[in-house]
This record gives structure tokens, C-alpha cells and sequence, in this order.
């Protein structure tokens, strides 16, 4: 059974500290609801059996989330703590699964993250890696790069922005099919480059890009309007 507000104990000191701390990480939530799983004898034994989050238009760390349901088991948090008014912990590391749908607007709103602009980087210099280009990372720290546009469309993506060198500028493109083949493999198919000097009007057939063993995506969809990400996720303290 799910338990909200009938609980005393998670009404008074559970559920305020589990929203100030997911609150807490991110940057701003327009609405966030939370249900917690299991006794009031499990809890103040600092275990929760299951924690189920609905959230809308949260933005974590410059990243926009139209909308995200999580759910989380096993778990174990520093209680005593909390009801002394400390802030909420996770004891150990928690494996969450949940879906998450990122629109064509909310990844243009994206843009100046930096958990974008790090995984753009990481998509460049596997390009350049591919090209066998030496020392990529150096190749890219010596340019500018300012990502203006993400458009979405059936299966794809496109990216655009503008990348400076000696005080010369030149549009930069790329595109690419994206397809999930494997739980931490996405395959980048028919990605064309344009405008960067190493690979200008590139064509490159394939391309694999491991995700991780912390991630383990189940379905994984683009579509001319949004993003949609169904998975799990290893959460560490």
C-alpha cells in the first residue's frame, strides 16, 4: 500500500524532508509529488520498501524535464538524522526506474546546460577520434562552439550552433539517426558533420555510444516533438 499523509510519522518528518531534498536537486520543479512506501517501523529503521516521484517541468542542473516518473526501492536514509531536522541522505546507492519525456521545446531550453554541452563534446571527439584526428581533446579545447538549435524529428536529431577559431567563425551542423541497441549502447547512424575543418561535410556510416554501467535504458524514442526515455539509473550517495 502507498502510503501519503495517513502516516503521522511521514507527514510530520518524512515527506517535508524528502521533498526539500529532492527540491534541493534541481534547479526548480513546477510541481513535484511524492509517495512513500512501508511502515512506520521500517522507516524509523531508516528503510523505505518503495518511493514513487511525479514531477513537472523540473530543470536539474540546467537540463529541462517536461515530465518524469521515478520510482525508487530498498531504500536506506540516515533517519535519525532527519528527525533531529538534518538534511535527508542516502546511505547507500539506489537503482531507480522510471520514464522521462523531453520535448523538442524543453531540449531547446537545454541548450546552455552543461550536461549538454558535455555530452555534445564527448559526441565531437568521438567524431574526431573516428577521423583519427591526434590528441582530439586539444583539437576541441583549441576551438569556441555555441550550440544555438536542436531540432528533433523521426528517429533523428540536428544540431546547429557556431564554431570560432582565430577569430573565424563558420556554422556547424550535424545530424544523425539515433537507435537504442543494447541497455547502455545508443547507435548513431548517417551522422553528416558540416563546418567543422577535420571533418567538414563528413559522412560517417556508424557510430556506437556507451552509455555506462550505472544506466541501462529498456526504450528509447524519438519522434518529431519529444524525447521519450524509459529506464533505470544507479544513484550513488
Amino acid at each position: 500500500m502507498w502510503i501519503t499523509q495517513s502516516s503521522n510519522l511521514i507527514s510530520k518528518f518524512l515527506s517535508p524532508a524528502v521533498q526539500l531534498w529532492l527540491r534541493s536537486q534541481v534547479d526548480q520543479v513546477e510541481t513535484l509529488q511524492i509517495k512513500i512506501q512501508g511502515s512506520d517501523r521500517q522507516i524509523l529503521g531508516g528503510y523505505l520498501p518503495g518511493v514513487l516521484l511525479n514531477s513537472d517541468r523540473a530543470i536539474y542542473q540546467g537540463l529541462h524535464l517536461g515530465q518524469v516518473q521515478l520510482t525508487g526501492e530498498n531504500i536506506r536514509i540516515n533517519i535519525g538524522q532527519v528527525l533531529k531536522g538534518k538534511p535527508l541522505q542516502l546511505l547507500e546507492a539506489i537503482r531507480i526506474s522510471g520514464e522521462i519525456h523531453l520535448s523538442a521545446t524543453d531540449l531547446q531550453a537545454s541548450l546552455p546546460s552543461a550536461l549538454l554541452a558535455d555530452g555534445f563534446k564527448e559526441l565531437l571527439i568521438s567524431l574526431l577520434e573516428h577521423q583519427q584526428v591526434s590528441d582530439p581533446v586539444q583539437q576541441l579545447n583549441a576551438y569556441e562552439i555555441t550550440w544555438h538549435s536542436a531540432s528533433l524529428a523521426e528517429s533523428c536529431f540536428i544540431l546547429q550552433g557556431v564554431l570560432t577559431h582565430d577569430q573565424v567563425t563558420s556554422d556547424l551542423k550535424i545530424q544523425a539517426n539515433l537507435e537504442l541497441i543494447s541497455p547502455q549502447l545508443l547507435k548513431l547512424s548517417s551522422v553528416t558533420i558540416e563546418g567543422m575543418p577535420e571533418c567538414d561535410k563528413y559522412c560517417l556510416e556508424e557510430l556506437q555510444v556507451d552509455l555506462g554501467s550505472d544506466v541501462a535504458i529498456n526504450t528509447f524514442k524519438v519522434e518529431a516533438d519529444k524525447i521519450v526515455c524509459q529506464g533505470e539509473l544507479l544513484i550513488r550517495p
